[in-house]
């Protein structure tokens, strides 16, 4: 099969839907609600309903594009004085007093919970602002994949500072004037830099570097101010925090320093018929002065564990919250990682000790078949909005897929047929309270009513909408004309565009909105802090219901003949598994700090990593809520069985603990709350044991069924725990292996005609069209 291209394509919503609502502006000013295909999106808020925050602290090309939320530096946008943007290593803050810049060190932080949290906060050691001009408060000028633009302005005065992910450097541009450069405490000037262009000062026990032109005068006016004289015509300069204090790095760091980054781009490829993503991420720079060296680029674990592309060429290692990044004199690299693949479903279960008993689970699930998505508006609110609805909706299509399979057709299509009502309920734009609104000065389409603050914040698009997405792929499987762009396909795909426009113009959504190319994972946060803990940068705390939209974008792709959208879901989803496996499970062992005790990590910031919620310290809830929803994408959890029951057995000590110290909400939940999930959790690595642990009477996830953990246990215990090493050359496939070795293929046909599928083994499996194929 061919390679298909990433990362470079257009606007998913199609000319169709930019046309309409070009027409809609250009026919009427006081136009209320476009119409996209079958659906409406709203143009204005209903009633008392509030828009979204506006974002008004962009300059350049900044202020023609949607707004850029949920990234490192959201921040940046909506505030005055925003919070610290953790760029790694280098973290930054715009002041009134200027350009604050750090290089953050550990911070051990004991809880009450009995264990640690790792901070690495922003702690400013030097401030650069403009001498000839008062600057007004910074402005995002330029967003590029992974570098951004500050403007520190006043007029047609500017101090323009690029700061990027892994850059060992802050590159500014003076348009007029020097360069002032203020202390946090009294510093240090050493003589060990022979170059004249060099300032190297210790502050705070760290040494950091100014490059300037040639020509500059370094002149101390004060024991924490320094004031750059700078030639006319040459007012560049960079700065950076050192490593180490061995002179090779200085030598390093200074011999790259003027080779500033103008852009970054990352370029994914989906190559199917290895099964393996291929991203490429490369930085153009500008040389200001001298030879040209090139950037010097940091590297996270994820880029380079197990790259044979950069091993032997890497140099000096920064200590920083994401583990060691590594510095690589290029300007490019490459990653390749595998795609492990997965199904809609699972197949048929036809035999079996338990199999009567998952038959009166689903005859009891479809009983309660009007129950499995929350009502539609009711008085107090509760659960209405689209977060719950959607997790409703992945109850009712899981729970339809599992009747198809079982041969009962006619409840498939009583489930399908209430997540469609519900799904075109909310899409047709006509219920009072439910709705989406399309924010078209912000480049954001809302969900109302508010809940989680995802309107008054701009949160959690990807959880969502990613919901809906998957939900609408299940529908789109069955009945591919319900999902034509005339009919509801039109109002999903504006929800694709929403949570992962690849767009680079930028004019209608930002650009893969919570998703983070550099760091390899998405952000949550709309607007890039979150309160008291915005001092620490934006955070993610569900890495498992983001993969759960990248899913939803592959078989969205697949189900409408879009190879775009699948393989941007493909990119995603592979991408942001292998930073979780380092970020959130540490996995590889090269991330958590040897203070931090926890199996895991259920919040990522962009300066601390935690073990924790924003909602509760409740040990199964920590665990749990990266975790679920656990459906056919979650086999990537079966990587390392060890680490599945290290993870639960940690979880009980835990829950002990948490009894034992007493401290319980007024309304407690269930003392085995999500029991389910940590059943299809632990039968990822032995299906025995989960189906014995596991009540049938317990509780229940939301987004989950009785009938749907059965099933996966059952499933799991006739197939075999999954196998990830044994790939395919087609999107929707999966591998099982059980205990005496036999192996399970899975493979999934969206297509019209037969599909031809050859796994890394050897083993070819033909799946008729719109069916799924097994081979044992």
């Amino acid at each position: 099969m061919t390679r298909s291209p990433l990362l470079r394509w257009p606007l998913l919503v199609g000319l169709s839907v930019l046309a309409q609502l070009a027409a809609a502006w250009l026919g009427t000013a006081a136009a209320q609600s476009l119409a996209i295909g079958a659906g409406s999106v709203q143009l204005t808020p209903k009633g008392r309903d509030q828009p979204p925050p506006r974002a008004p602290w962009r300059a350049d090309a900044a202020l023609k594009q949607a707004v850029p939320t949920s990234q490192w530096y959201s921040t940046l946008v909506f505030n005055p004085k925003p919070d610290p943007i953790y760029a790694q290593p280098l973290a930054f803050q715009a002041t009134a007093a200027g350009l604050a810049m750090s290089l953050p060190r550990k911070r051990v932080v004991p809880t009450e919970r009995q264990d640690v949290e790792i901070h690495y906060p922003h702690d400013a050691a030097l401030t650069f602002r403009p001498e000839a001009f008062e600057p007004e408060p910074a402005k995002l000028a330029r967003v590029s994949d992974w570098a951004i633009d500050i403007a520190v302005a006043r007029g047609a005065d500017q101090l323009l500072a690029t700061v990027a992910h892994g850059s060992p450097y802050a590159y500014f541009r003076l348009n007029r004037g020097d360069v002032r450069i203020d202390l946090a405490e009294a510093g240090e000037r050493l003589n060990s830099a022979a170059d004249p262009r060099t300032l190297l000062l210790r502050v705070k026990g760290q040494t950091f570097a100014v490059f300037g032109p040639t020509g500059v005068r370094w002149e101390p006016a004060s024991a924490t101010r320094w004031i750059g004289r700078l030639p006319a015509g040459a007012g560049h300069f960079s700065a950076t925090a050192l490593p180490d204090d061995r002179p090779e790095t200085l030598a390093l760091l200074a011999r790259h320093a003027y080779a500033f980054v103008q852009d970054t781009q990352v370029e994914g490829r989906y190559d199917a018929a290895a099964s393996a993503v291929e991203t490429t991420f490369t930085a153009t720079v500008q040389v200001m002065e001298g030879p040209d060296h090139g950037p010097l680029l940091g590297l996270y674990p994820h880029h380079w564990h197990n790259n044979p592309s950069v091993a032997g060429r890497l140099g000096p290692s920064y200590d920083t919250v994401r583990g060691p990044l590594r510095l690589l004199a290029a300007s490019s690299f490459k990653t390749t990682r595998p795609y492990t693949g997965f199904v809609p479903h699972w197949p048929r279960l036809a035999e079996g000790p338990r199999l009567e008993e998952l038959n009166d689970h689903l005859k009891r699930d479809l009983r309660r078949r009007r129950e499995l998505i929350p009502a539609r508006e009711n008085a107090d609110n509760w659960r209405v909005s689209a977060y719950w609805q959607g997790k409703g909706l992945t109850r009712a299509t899981q729970l339809a897929a599992i009747a198809e399979q079982q041969g009962d057709l006619a409840a498939r299509d009583q489930l399908l047929g209430i997540a469609r009502e519900r799904i075109e309920w909310w899409l047709g734009g006509q219920a009072a309270r439910s709705y989406l609104r399309w924010d078209q000065s912000m480049g954001a389409v809302v969900a109302y009513p508010d809940e989680f603050f995802h309107v008054e914040q701009l949160n959690d698009f990807h959880f969502w909408f990613g919901y809906w997405i998957r939900a609408a792929a299940e529908i789109a499987l069955r009945d591919p004309a319900w999902a034509a762009p005339e009919r509801w396909g039109g109002m999903v795909n504006l929800l694709v565009d929403n949570i992962a426009s690849t767009d680079r113009s930028r004019t209608k959504f930002p650009r893969l909105r919570n998703f983070d190319p550099y760091e390899g994972h998405s952000w949550a946060v709309g607007i890039g802090g979150a309160g008291e803990y915005g001092a620490l940068g934006n955070n993610q705390e569900s890495s498992s219901e983001a993969l759960n939209a990248w899913a939803g974008l592959i078989l969205w792709g697949e189900a409408t003949g879009n190879p775009a959208v699948r393989d941007l879901g493909v990119y995603l989803l592979t991408t942001e598994i292998d930073a979780i496996e380092h970020y959130w499970f540490d996995l590889h062992r090269l991330v958590f700090a040897p203070e931090y005790k926890n199996v895991e990590t259920s919040m990522v910031f962009g300066g601390k990593y935690a073990h924790n919620t924003w909602w509760t310290d409740e040990p199964r809830q920590i665990h749990g809520i990266n975790l679920l929803p656990i459906a056919s994408f979650s086999t990537y959890l079966a990587r390392d069985p060890a680490y599945i029951r290290r993870n639960l057995a940690a979880m009980e000590e835990e829950t002990k603990a948490y009894r034992q110290r007493g401290k319980f909400p007024p309304n407690p939940p269930p003392a085995d709350i999500w029991q389910d999930i940590f059943a299809k959790y632990l039968a990822m690595a032995d299906p025995a044991a989960a189906l014995a642990g596991w009540n049938p009477n317990g509780s229940i996830e939301s987004g989950d069924t009785r009938t749907h953990t059965l099933h996966w246990i059952l499933s799991l215990q006739a197939l075999g725990t999954p196998d990830l090493t044994v790939r395919a050359d087609t999107p929707l496939y999966a591998v099982f292996k059980r205990p005496d070795g036999q192996r399970s293929y899975l493979a999934y046909n969206a297509g019209k005609s037969t599909l031809k599928v050859t796994f890394t083994d050897g083993k070819v499996l033909e799946v008729a069209p719109g069916t799924l194929g097994q081979l044992r």
